[in-house]
């Protein structure tokens, strides 16, 4: 597959050229000469109709999307689209959200005045992760009339959502499903037909290729699906310069650009042997241990039978040169993307090696959450005046920001919502004894 930002970043990097103009580092330092500037044929993100639109092409083909466009922002940056552009014709500010969402969909409500349906998971020991099914959806559709349904799939711990009966339900009603993807770019080569939301009924979502692919962090892709979105499609690259820095990352976009050839030419060979290498590990540590059922490239513990928390396995691991990529009282995830076969099979047998203690770690048992009074929006809550106080005086006061135990886990008090003393001990269990309150 043909290159064009990396070719136009390697030539200009050849060219000798006096480099009057941003970034002041003046291409002279480690990696900095393909980091350029909007300058004579390297286009513009934003307005891209050179070598950025090409290859935002080569990738929307390699995911079969009706279009995709690049984010040097992150997800973030596409989670802002998306939702402003399902709300853009102001009549309709209702957003039916799964609660199990990143803050960065928080954030996007806050400044886009959302009004947010709570559609609440179905969960057991943790707030991380939870089951929605098409039946909640629908409920919520019919009470509330959002403008989408917006759902993250998978979620951190790696478990997915069935998305194909809840894009059924949604369209049935007129609904758009927007899907955050973040970690599951690499699904495109996973399954027939891919386990991809974009060949499943989702009508925009968001992939942080930077996540599983290999790109630079920062590299994300929106992809818009339903030819009834094609609408949007005027008006995606515009709302994103809203939402987007004025100086999107070159080496980013260059990174998505050679990430493309990768998918085109190695990915399909590379993701059917990690997959493999992935089975053969989650098989010979479930008879013993408890791994969780989750996408392919993520192996997810639950540790208190095996006598560990998962920060405590999470500190042995590292003593054998093993980093993982989250840790709580009950749970280990490691992300297996990007490493070698050799690599996951290692990570299996020092797992599989480690004595287990017999005793079972004490877990607190959710298994359901009662949702709060609201009291304001999320954006009022955010622009109160507020202060810090103890999560144990919080009862009966107003959550100025959302408090979850971790960057994506399920949110226990939103923006606008009054603590409980339910939301309380859950906030404790999750060593969390410090919210800021609306003044």
């Amino acid at each position: 597959m043909n290159t064009p930002i990396k070719d136009f970043t390697d030539n200009y990097a050849k060219s000798g050229m006096i480099r009057a103009h941003m970034p002041g580092h003046k291409g002279k330092f480690p990696l900095t000469e393909f980091d350029i500037t909007e300058i004579k044929g390297a286009d513009s993100l934003f307005e891209a109709d050179g070598i950025i639109a090409e290859s935002e092409k080569n990738t929307s083909e390699i995911f079969h999307s009706y279009k995709t466009l690049y984010s040097a922002g992150g997800s973030t940056l596409c989670i802002f689209t998306m939702l402003a552009m399902c709300l853009m014709n102001g009549k309709n500010r209702r957003v039916a959200a799964v609660r199990n969402c990143h803050r960065s969909f928080l954030n996007a409500c806050v400044f886009l005045d959302a009004e947010v349906e709570w559609i609440y998971p179905e969960y057991e020991n943790t707030l991380v992760s939870g089951k929605i099914t098409p039946e909640a959806v629908e409920r919520t559709i019919e009470k509330s009339s959002p403008a989408c349904v917006y759902l993250t799939s998978p979620d951190y711990l790696g478990h997915m959502t069935e998305i194909d009966g809840i894009a059924d339900i949604c369209h049935k009603h007129g609904v758009m499903l927007l899907v955050d993807n973040a970690h599951g770019a690499y699904l495109n080569f996973i399954g027939e037909p891919p386990m991809h939301p974009n060949y499943h009924g989702a009508d925009m979502c968001c992939d942080s290729a930077h996540k599983t692919l290999p790109a630079l962090t920062g590299g994300a892709y929106l992809h818009i699906n339903n030819p009834k979105a094609e609408k949007y499609e005027g008006y995606a690259k515009e709302i994103m310069s809203m939402f987007g820095s004025t100086s999107p990352s070159y080496l980013i976009m260059r990174s998505l650009d050679e990430c493309a050839d990768f998918m085109d030419t190695r990915a399909g060979k590379y993701f059917n042997e990690m997959k493999l290498a992935a089975d053969k590990v989650k098989s010979l540590l479930s008879p013993v241990w408890r791994t969780e059922d989750t996408e392919a490239g993520k192996l997810t513990l639950f540790t208190p039978p095996c006598g560990y928390t998962g920060t405590e396995l999470a500190d042995i691991l590292r003593e054998y040169k093993i980093e993982c990529e989250y840790a709580d009282h009950t749970h280990i995830v490691l992300m297996l993307t990007g490493l070698s076969a050799d690599e996951i099979t290692y990570i299996g047998k020092v797992i599989s090696n480690l004595p287990q203690p017999r005793i079972f770690v004490p877990t607190p048992k959710i298994k359901s959450f009662s949702p709060l009074e609201k009291a304001m929006s999320i954006r009022e809550a955010a622009f109160s005046d507020s202060e810090e106080i103890s999560v144990s005086d919080a009862a009966g006061r107003i959550c100025a920001r959302a408090v979850s135990c971790c960057p994506p886990g399920i949110a226990a008090v939103v923006g606008g919502e009054k603590f409980s003393r339910e939301s309380i001990n859950i906030l404790k269990n999750y060593s969390i004894f410090k919210v800021n309150v609306v003044k």
